[in-house]
Parts: C-alpha cells; sequence; structure tokens
C-alpha cells in the first residue's frame, strides 16, 4: 500500500489538498500563528534530536549522513512513527517545515523513510 505524503513549508498558504497538516519540527515556526498554521497535530517528537539537528545545519554536504543518522533515530522512535502510520491510513498527510532549503529538510527525510516502509 502507497502512502499519499507530501512536504511543505509551513510558510506556504493551507490547501485543502493537504489533507492532514503535521508540523514535524522540533520548534515552532517563527512569525507563523497556530491558526494560520491549520494543524492537525504538531508531533516534535518526530524530529531529529537536537544534536542532529545541530549537526546537519542544512549543509547539503551533510544531507546523506543525516538522513542515514535521521533514519537511526525514526527506528527507535517506534510511538511517533505508529502516530503517522495511523494518519496516513486514513489519506493524505503533508508534513510541514520551517527549513529554507525544500529539498535537504527532515520532512523529506521523513517522507522517504514513510515511503519506503509502504
Amino acid at each position: 500500500m502507497a502512502f499519499d505524503i507530501a512536504a511543505k513549508r509551513v510558510y506556504e498558504p493551507p490547501e485543502k489538498a493537504d489533507g492532514r497538516r503535521v508540523l514535524v519540527d522540533r520548534i515552532w515556526p517563527r512569525g507563523v500563528s497556530k491558526k494560520d498554521a491549520a494543524l492537525t497535530v504538531w508531533l516534535k517528537e518526530i524530529a531529529p534530536s537536537d544534536e542532529l539537528r545541530k549537526w546537519f545545519g542544512h549543509e547539503p554536504e551533510r544531507w546523506p549522513e543525516f538522513r542515514k543518522r535521521y533514519r537511526a533515530e525514526l527506528d527507535a522512535n517506534k510511538d511517533a512513527v505508529a502516530q503517522l502510520h495511523g494518519l496516513l491510513r486514513e489519506g493524505k498527510v503533508t508534513l510541514l517545515f520551517g527549513a529554507h532549503d525544500e529539498a535537504h529538510n527532515n520532512a523529506v527525510a521523513l517522507a522517504e523513510y514513510l515511503e519506503a516502509q509502504a
């Protein structure tokens, strides 16, 4: 069964096509109100550890190693992953992130991880 997953910046306006909107950052995004975010859930427990996030620093050359380390954290975080799987079984989920880099961020890595499990 394939999951319907998308990833987009939390700063983009919500759309009906987003399905369930899940913020997957540990830190609330600057300048976004809870109302404007239109979240289904803020699942900060699934975000990378502070240590991993700081090490990565959104440096593209660290992307392959970041994905590997984050997958290991996700493998050990069964409750949060199970919560996301539950949402995915109900329909489309859009993983929201605050990073500027739309190709190298935890939401993209998380979507890859979930798709590999489908």
